[in-house]
């Protein structure tokens, strides 16, 4: 279990924003043998084929075709981006000729404390300008380079009866003190190789350099950067990777911008996965009627990290559906729809656990409490099908650093490694599963 859990690790290591995640997926399918397709050219597929696509080098889509004709998708999606502090146009900051700090922006929800004094650095892509032509580059500053320090309890004496943050004064890092001229651009210039007036656009974030760890009695529990929502991208890879061919069409869908709010390009509301599913009709001269059919055949599963109970707020979770690292895989409710899970699709996942051996629990929100949304019911908008919104527990959500438990991990991947494995086909109000 540790080598799994430690694997995992390592590539949240290497994936400190959306755009290395999927970097590190398209090399683990390469690998593997899949072929890159680009949504700006004709696509050749074939029977038995290996494909990926990617949107804005952030999103991806990976499938696998049957030897006989498509008729139905098994779906599992999850999401590469997590809640950070990006890197503003003019981010450099003096402060009386001593200091200077660097001018970010919330992306997403984060918990703020955990941000402070702890090593920071900075990564995602620049746009360098080559002549008449302008070239994204992924970029990640490999050292100890930022600092959010806190203001010392001697100066806010009541620092500890709680404290309302202030992005704009209380959340700028540190980077460099009064001794240097240097411009910021220029250190992300030099990491990527280029010339700093070279650089014409840039999406780049603070990510939180502390390595994964393992720990807990019987190394029980893991801890990391960007579990919400990597750990279910690595699982659901990996199923998607082992799974054994059948009639059914696997499809790995990783999607960007979940953490503020999907409607982007490249996000779960936009028209990326219905691009995907159609082309693969169109391009080998089917008709929309044959993909429709596929589409009513098809099950998704929409993978994002659920809450654990915590063990000092216990009162924070529902009274009678307490969810618990460990404690098997989190299908998700939601009486607004917020979460997709209806009877059918919570009887289809109850039978997936079952056919493998997985504990299941079920999270519902306190009823006096508003929830957040995930994948499930913004995909649905562009491609209707049966979803059920699952996930696995941790705390700490949307912390620089959470927390999960290893075999809830493992879990996941032995359950996508048999979903991605079947061919469902919706039968009399319900589903019918074959290998």
């Amino acid at each position: 279990m540790k080598r799994e859990i430690e694997a995992l690790l390592q590539l949240i290591q290497e994936s400190p924003t959306a755009f290395q995640a999927v970097a590190v997926l398209k090399k683990r399918l390469k690998e593997a043998g899949y072929t890159e397709l680009r949504e700006a050219e004709n696509w050749k597929l074939s029977a038995g084929g290996k494909y990926f696509t990617t949107r804005n080098d952030s999103a991806l889509m990976a499938f696998r075709l049957p030897k006989g004709k498509t008729d139905s998708f098994q779906i599992i999606a999850s999401h590469s981006d997590s809640p950070s502090f990006k890197i503003k146009e003019n981010p450099d900051m003096e402060v009386e000729g001593h200091y200077v700090k660097l001018n970010v922006e919330r992306y997403g929800g984060m918990l703020c404390a955990p941000w402070f004094d702890r090593p920071l650095s900075v990564a995602g892509r620049i746009a360098v300008r080559r002549g008449a032509e302008i070239r994204t580059e992924l970029v990640c500053i490999d050292r100890d380079l930022l600092m959010i320090p806190n203001l010392a309890i001697h100066m806010n004496r009541e620092a500890n009866k709680g404290y309302e943050y202030n992005a704009q004064r209380d959340m700028l890092p540190l980077w460099r003190d009064g001794n240097s001229d240097k411009k910021f651009m220029s250190c992300v210039a030099e990491a990527a190789g280029v010339r700093t007036e070279d650089i014409v656009g840039s999406d780049l974030f603070l990510y939180n350099r502390m390595p994964g760890t393992v720990w807990g009695e019987g190394d029980c529990y893991f801890s990391a950067p960007r579990l919400d929502d990597l750990e279910c991208a690595a699982a659901s890879l990996e199923g998607f990777l082992q799974a054994k061919e059948s009639k059914g069409t696997p499809v790995f869908a990783l999607f960007d911008n979940e953490e503020v709010g999907s409607s982007t390009k490249q996000g779960a509301a936009s028209t990326f996965l219905a691009d995907v599913l159609q082309r693969i009709f169109l391009e080998r001269g089917e008709d929309r009627a044959a993909y429709l059919r596929a589409i009513a055949n098809s099950f998704m599963i929409s993978a994002d990290n659920a809450h654990a109970v915590h063990p000092n707020y216990t009162d924070k979770s529902d009274p009678s559906n307490r969810v618990y690292m460990n404690g098997g895989i989190v299908v998700k409710h939601s009486a607004n729809q917020l979460y997709t899970t209806d009877a059918l699709s919570d009887a289809v996942f109850r039978y997936l656990a079952s056919e493998t051996g997985v504990k299941l629990q079920h999270f519902h929100n306190r009823s006096d409490v508003t929830g957040g949304s995930t994948l499930g019911n913004l995909s649905g908008n562009q491609v209707a099908l049966s979803t059920v919104d699952i996930g696995l527990a941790q705390l700490a959500m949307h912390s620089p650093y959470e927390t999960a438990g290893c075999s809830d991990y493992l879990d996941f991947i032995r359950l996508a490694t048999r979903f991605y494995g079947l061919r469902t086909e919706a039968r009399d109000g319900g589903f019918a599963f074959s290998d």
